[in-house]
């Protein structure tokens, strides 16, 4: 029955979009009619995850790819400012032990750094790794942790003299529409194991309407050994408890899509051999994500 409501579902949503198309581009055509003044930095792509365990791991950087786009389509552009600041979540602010630094500009970009985007308006593009975020404010070992967070913020300057940020910018502009221009990106540290923690890991799956996993599944695979396949035939929830012994080397975890995606969560909680309490070290859905599963391990 389930399956039937849900095609007559997407037919419905399909059948709205054909409606509501002519609508929704005379929407962007008023947004966009008239407009002599602001700008934006529309997000392209980004990535945005530190390796607490490795801080020249380039697996995971900060990357972002922005495009300009003001009322002259790029011309309007006088300077592109990029600041970074660190929090100290593991010590309160207030404490005399907190490592948390306040904004530095680190980028000013005036225009020869700039290159063309795919709709013809100026592009950004930044990258960096921990390593070189901690070097900016100077941290060294001890003064970061797994939780802590860089916060990259963005300022664009218009040869009018307006600025625009973080701070002055709507919902529309900032969320997740088109322009999807937020301004400042954090990027949290996470311990993601260079090499696997011994131990016990429990694997939790749920299917919110309690059929089963639709075909997705997770692919466990330790050493290189025999993929273990983790899924629900039926039901609404499975539990799967993996050891991965002492001397582990490798241990590769995948998410495969199904369909009904939106039924979909795990989480993966990691028992240490010291007899300490288990922790969280994955979680995702509703629509997890495809492809390897990273564990975020903070001892």
């Amino acid at each position: 029955m389930k399956k039937y409501i849900n095609k007559f579902f997407v037919l419905l949503v399909a059948f709205s979009m054909m409606q509501s198309c002519s609508t929704d581009d005379k929407t962007i055509d008023g947004v966009l009619d008239g407009v002599t003044s602001g700008a934006v930095l529309r997000t392209i792509s980004a990535t945005n995850t530190f390796n607490f365990f490795d801080p020249n791991d380039t697996r995971f950087v900060f990357d972002v790819a922005l495009e300009e786009q003001d009322a002259q389509k790029g011309d309007l552009i006088s300077e592109i400012r990029l600041y970074q600041s660190f929090t100290d979540n593991t010590n309160p602010e207030d404490s005399p032990n907190s490592t948390s630094k306040d904004e530095v500009l680190i980028l000013t970009e005036t225009g020869a750094g700039l290159t063309v985007s795919d709709f013809g308006l100026p592009r950004l593009d930044f990258s960096s790794t921990l390593a070189e975020a901690l070097a900016v404010h100077g941290l060294t070992d001890g003064e970061f942790n797994g939780g802590d967070v860089f916060s990259f913020r963005f300022e664009l300057e218009l040869t009018n003299g307006q600025v625009y940020s973080n701070s002055n910018i709507g919902g529309t502009v900032s969320g997740g529409s088109f322009f999807s221009s937020p301004f400042i990106y954090n990027v949290g540290l996470k311990c993601i194991p260079i090499d696997p923690f011994a131990g016990e890991y429990t694997f939790t799956l749920v299917d919110s309407f309690g059929d089963g996993w639709d075909g997705a599944f997770l692919t466990v695979t330790i050493d290189g050994g025999t993929p273990q396949e983790l899924t629900i035939e039926d039901g609404e929830e499975g539990e799967f408890i993996i050891p991965v012994p002492t001397g582990t080397t490798e241990l590769l975890i995948t998410y495969t899509p199904g369909n009904f995606e939106g039924e979909h969560t795990y989480t993966i909680d990691y028992d240490p051999l010291d007899g300490s309490d288990p922790l969280e070290a994955a979680a995702d859905g509703p629509g997890p994500a495809s492809g390897e599963v990273f564990l975020n391990i903070c001892l």
